[in-house]
């Protein structure tokens, strides 16, 4: 399974969505993924890939990692894990 499939995976299991129903233009709000849905999914992530998302849910303007939309999501995933040493 790829990166893209099981950010994709947890990100419908947080919306209580089909994966299918998950496409990359698709925003957290379009998925109704509000911010405790936010922080739960980027748990499940980290610990999914055993990384650190660079995410304070206490100030997200203020973050370098790209929530916009769940593309933006598994870019910034991918690179996360190809920096993973």
């Amino acid at each position: 399974m790829s990166i893209s499939d099981r950010v994709i995976a947890i990100i419908a299991e947080q919306a209580v969505l089909e994966p299918s129903d998950v496409t990359p233009e698709s925003t957290l709000e379009d998925l109704g993924i509000d911010s405790l849905g936010l922080v739960e999914s980027i748990f499940a992530i980290e610990e999914e890939f055993d990384i650190s998302i660079p995410f304070n849910a206490n100030e997200p303007e203020a973050n370098d990692f790209d929530i916009s939309n769940v593309a933006a999501i598994i870019a910034g995933i991918e690179k996360l894990v190809s920096e993973k040493v």
